[in-house]
């Protein structure tokens, strides 16, 4: 009698079969779906970890708002909340754009993959590009507490606790361009492995990870965009 793993084992290697070649399976794994699974597996105990660091930053974000909220509210009108909605927009683009990537290579639609890729690094350079100008334009208005640069806050409020604000936006919008830089990376890695080789189906199973991680990425960015750029927003851009 056939076990359920083995039945669906072999379920999984016809149906790729049918369609296209196999990714290839490293030597400690039994078969494409095993490694899959276990590829999977890994990919979520690895987002849990970045939940875990990106949760601490939350934290420590959401205590310092509640004990000083007045300073938090008027730090924030320095930040522009209309640039961060085109770099949402922009995200959630990038996250159909990756999705149907990752549905594209696993259909072995080769050039349908490589222009959905394209597409997807294309939105989040968009991304870093806007974040750029906003960090170049906080910079040059001396509230970009980094690297000893000076720190001048005219604000009616306390600017050592201002400072707090502006330290915890860099490092969390930082953290989180870095991760988007990864992800951006990472596709690039796929598209050109892709271009050589022509075969799509042989980079599903690493596309559907990087997937992952960059939805997580998009996610976020989401609980970023409401805490640091809507507190109480004055201009828009």
């Amino acid at each position: 009698m056939t076990s359920p793993t083995s039945q669906a084992s072999t379920s999984h290697t016809q149906s790729h079969s049918a369609t296209g070649h196999l990714p290839p399976v490293a030597m400690q794994f039994d078969d494409a779906l095993q490694q899959h699974d276990a590829c999977r597996l890994g990919m979520w105990l690895f987002l849990s970890t970045e939940l875990m660091l990106f949760g601490g930053l939350f934290l420590a974000y959401t205590i310092f708002r509640i004990a000083h909220a007045d300073v938090f509210a008027e730090a924030s009108q320095h930040v522009a909340p209309g640039w961060a909605t085109v770099m949402t927009a922009l995200l959630l683009t990038s996250s159909l754009t990756m999705a149907l990537a990752v549905q594209a290579v696993r259909d072995g639609l080769h050039r349908r993959a490589t222009v959905c890729l394209l597409l997807t690094m294309l939105l989040g350079g968009g991304f870093i590009g806007i974040k750029l100008h906003e960090y170049h334009s906080l910079y040059a208005e001396h509230l970009a507490p980094l690297f000893g640069w000076p720190f001048g806050y005219s604000g009616q409020q306390d600017a050592s606790l201002a400072k707090m604000f502006f330290v915890l936006y860099f490092f969390m919008t930082g953290l989180h361009a870095l991760h988007m830089v990864i992800g951006i990376s990472l596709l690039c890695w796929i598209m050109v492995a892709m271009i050589r080789k022509r075969d799509a189906r042989r980079w599903s199973t690493a596309a559907e990870m990087v997937g992952l991680y960059w939805h997580f990425v998009d996610l976020v960015w989401v609980f970023l965009f409401p805490l640091l750029y809507l507190i109480r927003p004055d201009k828009w851009f």
